[in-house]
């Protein structure tokens, strides 16, 4: 009997054991909020594209006795600041590899007028920044996306090169006439070989 309750309790086992769903290997994300496991949107981690925005930043801020709209503000006036220092990247290079195509100046010079230019922009001057996406961390931490559209972007070059030019005319002129040259010759480059064809 004992050998048939054994024999029993065995197949049981088994069968229960059979039926157990196997362990899933843990999954890794992609992105995590900072110091935790958990999943965070792309965005978070400074990776991916979001749709609509040309360029943008990561704010963050953590949670506050003073509230949610005082974290939120803290955390856009950090998001606006780093904002500030891609937009000085996309006009710093920008500036460079259009100075350079025209072969004026020499290369110092044109990294002081690419930073004279990139120096006008400020967390401030970003008019057209917004937040576009927020995000708590398990902690409380409000991450928030902050960042300008095409049009915006755009605007935000132009003031950036328009200010350099009035503050630095004498390094600009040179650039100026060299550019429009360049244009020129492009332009009858262009119309020439049209009447090639």
């Amino acid at each position: 009997m004992k050998k048939i309750q054994a024999l029993t309790l065995v197949a049981v086992a088994l069968a229960l054991a059979g039926c157990a769903k196997p362990k899933k290997s843990e999954e890794v994300a992609e992105c995590v909020f900072p110091q935790t496991t958990a999943k965070a949107p792309m965005w978070v981690c400074s990776q991916g594209a979001v749709e609509g925005v040309a360029v943008w930043a990561t704010g963050s801020y953590q949670k506050t006795a003073a509230g949610a709209a005082f974290q939120q503000d803290q955390a856009t006036l950090n998001g606006r600041t780093r904002l500030a220092q891609q937009m000085r990247v996309v006009v710093t290079s920008g500036l460079k590899a259009a100075i350079q195509t025209t072969g004026a100046g020499a290369s110092e010079t044109v990294d002081q007028v690419a930073s004279s230019a990139s120096k006008s922009i400020s967390a401030e001057t970003l008019v057209g920044s917004r937040v576009f996406r927020t995000a708590y961390a398990p902690d409380g931490t409000m991450f928030v996306l902050v960042g300008v559209d095409e049009a915006a972007a755009k605007r935000v070059v132009q003031q950036a090169v328009q200010t350099s030019m009035n503050n630095d005319r004498a390094q600009w002129q040179q650039f100026q006439g060299a550019k429009l040259q360049a244009d020129l010759a492009a332009e009858v480059y262009k119309l020439g070989t049209q009447n090639m064809r």
